[in-house]
């Protein structure tokens, strides 16, 4: 029997791996960091076995043993094990039962780290996609209760400046035609600034004082649309003044009602790829897939990583596509972690191309990134559990590992090449067994 204290777990982590440990009694558990903060996988009390089970192809401690009662323990080196397994079938078969519980315990946590650094990557991502779009929101919504209450002063004005019915039909008719303009290009700044000097030219000549030039120089109002005004107003400045503006108070307010409506889409668009992502509202079954929706969501929700770089992200997907079998959730996660993989690997200003194609009754999606390459050494060990080249705490070492794992769960196979200037890592999987 020997007496265990935590100086002596700590100073020999490796000697729990060399060895079955059966224990009699006390309190162990394993505390594993996958860049997110130690936490306990398992623990073990008296009536457990720990250590190197029979069969195990363990050759490393999966994180720190910590002792957390005396204890007294049956050590059993594996030197012994083929007499175990020769003599003792029934031991030998609970151990092995074991091992399989083990492995499931360890497995279950290593996709619940990997899912929880997805989350945090995508939580991080949505934030930043979602700053731009909520700013605009709030400011237009802002300027546009000031532009409201220039808009219906303006009315007033015109109402009561206004000599006849005509001239507001008039000036209603040049508000009708110029509406598109909230979703025009917007013209550039040289373009706007020749606008701008043509429009102040032409106020001035017919003794119009308007402070908003700019909406009429952004809009695509002609000059002859407005000498109609003009011309019924008999070129009364007051009268010209009002009309011109009504029209652009209009113009002001429509372009800000545009721009509200364009960032709350992108909101929205935002958040229906996350739920596309994440397939929170469906239950993990299999289920028909459809791999361009899939790969879209994860391209949007990835987005601000790409833009943070100046990648050119392209995606295309083949017309005669079929939808496959599977569980949605699941790729996804596949697909975020090679598109992040990718992207990581791309230089600045590099391109990162995503493509899904058909392939006899496979589909095969592709994620090609133009960085250095994989060195040979690297390659070898790409999927390899808790193998990675980035910093502490930018990387599990499970992505590649569990994206394998799932893709095998689907049936299908995972597979790269590389050089310098071109990384491929290619996913086929069976397509529909009708196709």
């Amino acid at each position: 029997m020997l007496p265990l204290d935590q100086a002596y777990v700590d100073g020999h982590d490796l000697e729990a791996i060399l060895a079955l440990w059966i224990i009699l009694s006390g309190h162990i558990s394993i505390r594993v960091d996958r860049g997110t903060g130690p936490r306990k996988v398992l623990e073990w009390r008296g009536g457990d076995v720990s250590g190197l089970l029979p069969y195990s192809r363990m050759v490393a401690s999966p994180g720190r043993v910590f002792v957390h009662e005396p204890c007294e323990v049956i050590r059993l080196g594996k030197e012994h094990f083929p007499e175990l397994i020769r003599e003792c079938h029934e031991v030998t078969s609970i151990l092995v039962h074991t091992m399989v519980d083990r492995a499931r315990q360890f497995t279950s946590h290593d996709f619940h780290d990997e899912k929880m650094r997805s989350l945090g990557r995508l939580a991080a991502g949505l934030a930043h996609e979602l700053n731009n779009p909520a700013s605009a929101v709030v400011r237009g919504a802002k300027a546009l209760i000031v532009s409201l209450d220039e808009a219906e002063a303006a009315d007033r004005a015109l109402a009561t400046s206004c000599p006849s019915a005509i001239i507001l039909d008039a000036v209603d008719r040049l508000r009708a035609t110029h509406r598109a303009d909230a979703a025009m290009t917007p013209r550039s700044p040289v373009e706007r600034a020749d606008r701008e000097e043509a429009w102040e030219t032409w106020l001035r000549a017919h003794g119009v004082e308007l402070s908003n030039i700019d909406a009429l120089a952004q809009s695509s109002l002609e000059f002859e649309q407005v000498e109609e005004v003009a011309a019924l107003a008999q070129n009364d400045p007051k009268v010209l003044t009002a009309a011109m503006r009504a029209i652009a108070a209009s113009r002001t307010t429509r372009h800000l009602a545009w721009q509200v409506e364009t960032a709350a889409s992108r909101i929205h668009g935002l958040v229906s790829a996350v739920k596309g992502f994440t397939h929170l509202d469906q239950a993990p079954v299999l289920a028909p897939i459809a791999i361009a929706q899939g790969l879209r969501d994860t391209l949007a929700v990835l987005g601000s990583k790409a833009k943070s770089k100046s990648i050119t992200v392209t995606l295309e997907v083949a017309d005669d596509l079929p939808p496959i079998m599977g569980i949605g959730g699941e790729l996804n996660q596949v697909w975020a972690n090679l598109l992040d993989n990718a992207l990581d690997a791309a230089p600045q200003n590099g391109h990162v191309d995503v493509t899904a194609t058909r392939q006899g009754k496979d589909v095969v999606v592709r994620f090609i990134d133009d960085g250095a390459g994989i060195p040979a050494d690297v390659a070898q060990h790409i999927f390899d559990p808790f193998y990675t080249t980035k910093p502490v705490g930018h990387g599990t070492g499970l992505g590649l590992d569990i994206s394998l794992r799932l893709i095998r769960r689907h049936d299908g196979q995972i597979e790269f090449d590389t050089r310098p200037g071109r990384t491929e890592f290619r996913v086929t999987l069976p397509g529909p067994a009708s196709s």
